[in-house]
């Protein structure tokens, strides 16, 4: 693993021998990796006298918007440059759909590199640089900076700090290594400020995320077992908060988080009239593999899928084979 992961930061830094500029995108509905990953990548390419662009379908959630460099990335639409790009860097991607409309200003011969961490992801890239066991793409981008010769400074540190943060759920998660630990303290020795970027991206709430979680809330049931705990919430449940996709952030652990469940479930119906179900799990179920079987994706203890089809079947559908997972799991 070790000598293939080498191979992949030396494709990596053969791939950035032009200027530029490089369309640099993520997924849409960005996390703190997503987005730290996004704007790390964009330091990197200047420090290195190169150029880069950054899309997204969707706007930056307003709690990573401190993040320097995050007024630059841009929409599809906003875009008005040159286009489409031959050149492309895609972070945390695990497929090239979750490109949303960003994938417009991909052109259909382009070189992409493909730097991710998620287990499900596709290898959709021309070149591959794909780390499973990485706690985040900002770990990843840590080391790459390393192997650049690229000079650390507080912006860099507090892009990576971030995505480190918000992919180890505070330091809290089973991802969190001892290398992991190594990185964020290093990064610390760049001037981030831990305390505001914890307040910022893990403790401010909005009000509209309070009353999406009251609603949620509501509606939280549990398997006979205890092993399974999950919530649903309904369009009209965002038309009258007023919330909007950032403010689900967090809502599902609230699910896991209670005493002898396993696996916490949010559903949640989308305008598109299917139902995306987000999953996370404490030690027995891989809910990445559940989700890739469910056509989706993600890793071992977070990941989601999107369904089709009335409420009721796709609920029963996924506590089915939630079900099925334990019983495996536990054997």
């Amino acid at each position: 693993m070790a000598t293939n992961q080498s191979e992949a930061r030396k494709r990596a830094e053969a791939f950035i021998t032009d200027s530029g500029p490089y369309l640099v995108v993520s997924h849409l509905h960005p996390d703190g990796d997503a987005i730290g990953s996004t704007l790390a990548v964009k330091w990197i390419l200047e420090k290195l006298g190169k150029s880069a662009v950054l899309v997204n379908e969707s706007p930056v959630p307003h709690k990573f918007q401190f993040l320097p460099g995050a007024g630059e990335i841009r929409s599809p639409e906003e875009w008005r440059g040159d286009a489409p790009f031959r050149q492309v860097i895609a972070v945390d991607v695990a497929d090239a759909e979750r490109m949303g409309k960003a994938s417009r200003l991909v052109a259909d011969d382009a070189q992409i590199l493909n730097i991710d961490h998620h287990p499900t992801n596709d290898r959709f890239g021309t070149v591959n640089w794909v780390e499973p066991k990485a706690a985040a793409t900002a770990e990843i981008l840590c080391h790459w900076a390393a192997h650049l010769g690229v000079k650390g400074d507080r912006a860099l540190a507090t892009c990576l700090y971030t995505g480190l943060l918000t992919d180890t759920g505070g330091f809290r998660y089973s991802n969190t290594t001892p290398e992991v630990m190594e990185l964020a303290s290093g990064l610390l020795r760049h001037g981030v400020e831990p305390a505001e970027v914890a307040d910022r991206v893990m403790e401010t709430m909005t009000r509209e995320q309070l009353a999406l979680l009251q609603r949620a809330l509501d509606t939280l049931s549990f398997s006979r077992d205890g092993q399974v705990s999950w919530m649903w919430l309904s369009r009209e449940a965002f038309r009258e908060t007023g919330a909007r996709q950032e403010d689900l952030d967090g809502i599902v652990n609230y699910a896991r988080n209670v005493v002898g469940v396993d696996v916490g479930i949010l559903f949640r119906e989308t305008e598109e009239g299917a139902v995306k179900a987000s999953f996370r799990s404490r030690e027995i179920v891989d809910v990445g593999a559940l989700a890739q079987a469910l056509g989706g994706g993600g890793h071992a203890r977070a990941a989601g899928c999107t369904l089709k089809g009335p409420r009721e079947r796709v609920e029963a559908l996924v506590l089915e084979r939630v079900g099925e997972a334990l019983q495996q799991g536990g054997a």
